[in-house]
């Protein structure tokens, strides 16, 4: 139980840095609805997506964030938080995580 707990802090944390960073350079801030983050996820063109702040507790999706903080930093070149995996990688992912 700690585990999960630290695990969700600091996917809450890196993401929290990650907004931060991007609130100012995102032209589409005022687009997400309450309760959802935008992020762009793809390989060579990114599509932006928007998704539930409940992912944040799925291990899965903290598994991605950490991916694309080793990957990017927090210095995302599309002014916000971008995910270095393919799209239908993350389409199957969410699919799976609305099922939950």
């Amino acid at each position: 139980m700690g585990i999960r707990l630290l695990g969700t802090l600091q996917a809450k944390a890196l993401l929290r840095r990650s907004i931060l960073a991007a609130i100012q350079t995102a032209p589409n801030a005022a687009d997400v609805p309450k309760g959802y983050l935008a992020v762009y996820v793809g390989e060579a063109q990114k599509k932006r997506f928007l998704v539930p702040i409940s992912y944040l507790n799925q291990a899965s999706f903290q598994d991605l964030l950490h991916k694309a903080e080793e990957e990017f930093g927090f210095s995302h070149p599309m002014g916000g938080l971008t995910i270095p995996c393919r799209e239908d990688t993350f389409l199957n992912l969410t699919s799976r995580l609305n099922g939950l």
